[in-house]
């Protein structure tokens, strides 16, 4: 059975997300043709505004509507540690333990070679900027553990040790459930760098 052309635009554009796959784009396609009218048009309204609305903060450059995100305007937050994440997606992942509330500094990616990605590339010079002026007693680091992740972590360690400015990495090590076989060296190394004292 040919599909008509519509249809096949919009398991097109379904297939370019990250993630989804040709069965996934096929189920969401099916499921937007059996809403009814004013469903689809909800969602295609929302994807609208939120490309109309939605953009970089002006300080920390993670999402925002107004010129400052929530977090850089809300006065509760702690003032003096800045926790530096790869991309603004990052920031809602930490957000979710409710476990830090300071500010965050968004890099927009990693130092990269293989994909012509420098410092010059990255929000380095704002994060500089911003330790300048802000009173940040703690950077938290918490790029990826991988290769790119942890050498834009080293960078940024090197860069702001000078300022005597307190540089944490975040902890990493075996996932709750992991065993230890299925572990690689730098996982099993990262655990034992970063074991805890049991009381």
């Amino acid at each position: 059975m040919k599909q008509s052309d519509a249809f096949d635009r919009l398991l097109d554009e379904f297939g370019r997300l990250p993630g989804i796959g040709p069965k996934s784009a096929q189920r969401i396609a099916y499921h937007i043709l059996n809403a009814d009218a004013a469903q689809a048009q909800h969602l295609a309204q929302a994807i609208i505004d939120a490309k109309n609305d939605v953009h970089f903060c002006a300080r920390c450059f993670s999402y925002a509507t107004d010129e400052e995100c929530a977090i850089c305007q809300d006065p509760s937050r702690d003032q003096t540690s800045i926790c530096v994440v790869s991309e603004p997606r990052d920031v809602g992942a930490l957000e979710k333990t409710g476990s830090y509330h300071g500010l965050y500094h968004v890099l927009g990616g990693v130092i990269s070679p293989i994909d012509k990605i420098g410092p010059d590339q990255l929000k380095v010079r704002e994060l500089m900027a911003r330790l300048a002026k802000e009173p940040i007693e703690e950077v938290i680091l918490a790029t990826n553990p991988n290769v790119e992740g942890e050498t834009t972590a080293s960078y940024l360690a090197r860069l702001i040790k000078p300022l005597e400015i307190k540089v944490t990495r975040l902890a990493s090590g075996l996932p709750v459930g992991g065993d230890l076989e299925y572990a690689d060296e730098v996982t099993l190394g990262r655990a034992i760098e970063a074991r805890q004292e049991l009381n």
